[in-house]
């Protein structure tokens, strides 16, 4: 399931190159020219751009190059832009093999991990809401770093209560609705309080700390909707103490997801890295007893957790949640990837806590919610 959202536009045409290339994995160098030309000439008057294009000045406008010229100027033609039809044939096929994934694919309602430009994603939160959308999503969970991992410009306290007016603009820009002042759910069990439209959703990815604290105050975590709670450092500590800091991070009240948990790395330009050890049944026995959901990671560099352990988590009865863990928009497009496995492990859909509608899903990460499923 792809966001084909190319209608002869050139904004268009500049954002679907854009999201093959990031669906791709592409260096985000080479994606965000056109972005940036998407955005440049989104607020001009058709007939302007026409006009540069005839003349041949678009590349006079603060934001076009080049390439992105050609491909304004290709599709003010009426052309299908060569550009595009290249990355369609490069990155545009399907994901998985023989359709695998695609009947699940089609039960999720949403993803519980993204980020965005405000850590280490390369987009606007708008940017992301906006293909979510596109991709039939009825809810994405914005999920930026927490402020140790400063590689990633985690969010401080207070950048992360400015990003949460930045949700609330956006959900009233595209027509969502923020939950209700105390957080519960506000009596609609299939989507958004109207029955319509789409919600983006108040997050994070929150670093399990060496002890198991979560890396984010208690006040700003509880003004969240979903929180994964992720380990990013120290990934090969002894493996007893590793086990008492997951427990930890499982046991705390607002962790909703454990994320990525044994961290490794499998393939991708940042290389290979083993998995971080652990009592696996321990950790997961405390998610099925908490209601903590396993997220089923689709990254390709990922695929956390591996094979066995998510037949692990499966047979001691854990909830899952499969997450893109996006930093691009093109990247929403993985958690078919995720879908394939889960199935191929006969996980039962409505264990897979981002098939629930909205309200479900709020009521479930609630943590006031006692008993969370």
């Amino acid at each position: 399931m792809t966001s084909n959202t190319y209608d002869g536009t050139p904004v268009a045409a500049l954002r679907r190159i854009a999201f093959l290339l990031e669906r791709g994995r592409a260096d985000s160098y080479k994606v965000k020219a056109f972005r940036r030309a998407a955005s440049a000439i989104l607020p001009l008057p058709h007939e302007q751009v026409e006009a540069a294009a005839t003349a041949g000045t678009l590349t006079d406008l603060d934001g076009v190059g080049a390439s992105t010229g050609r491909v304004i100027a290709e599709a003010v033609q009426g052309r299908v832009p060569e550009r595009l039809a290249a990355a369609e044939e490069e990155f545009g096929g399907p994901l998985t093999e023989d359709g695998a994934g695609t009947g699940l694919r089609g039960a999720l309602r949403g993803d519980l991990h993204s980020h965005s430009d405000w850590s280490d994603g390369g987009s606007p939160v708008e940017e992301m809401a906006m293909t979510a959308m596109e991709l039939g999503h009825d809810y994405l969970v914005l999920t930026d770093h927490s402020p140790r991992l400063r590689v990633a410009h985690g969010l401080s306290a207070e950048r992360l209560a400015r990003q949460l007016d930045v949700v609330d603009a956006v959900n009233s820009h595209l027509g969502g609705h923020p939950a209700s002042p105390d957080g519960s759910p506000d009596g609609n069990p299939d989507g958004n309080p109207d029955g319509t439209g789409f919600r983006l959703l108040k997050g994070i990815e929150v670093d399990i700390l060496d002890r198991g604290d979560l890396d984010q105050s208690e006040e700003m975590l509880a003004r969240l909707d979903v929180r994964v709670a992720s380990v990013h450092s120290k990934l090969q500590m002894d493996a007893d103490a590793m086990t008492r800091r997951m427990l930890a991070a499982v046991r705390n009240p607002f962790t909703n997801v454990l994320g990525h948990c044994t961290g490794r790395l499998v393939t991708g330009a940042r290389g290979t890295r083993g998995q971080s050890r652990f009592d696996a049944r321990a950790v997961f026995e405390a998610c099925a007893e908490t209601g903590v959901a396993v997220e089923i990671n689709s990254r390709p560099e990922r695929r956390d957790p591996p094979t066995r352990l998510l037949e692990l988590a499966r047979d001691v009865g854990c909830l899952f949640s499969i997450d893109s863990d996006a930093h691009a928009p093109g990247q929403l497009d993985f958690p078919i990837l995720g879908c394939a496995r889960a199935e191929a492990a006969g996980i039962d859909p409505d264990r897979i806590v981002n098939t629930w509608p909205v309200q479900r899903l709020l009521a479930w990460a609630d943590p006031r919610n006692s008993s969370r499923s």
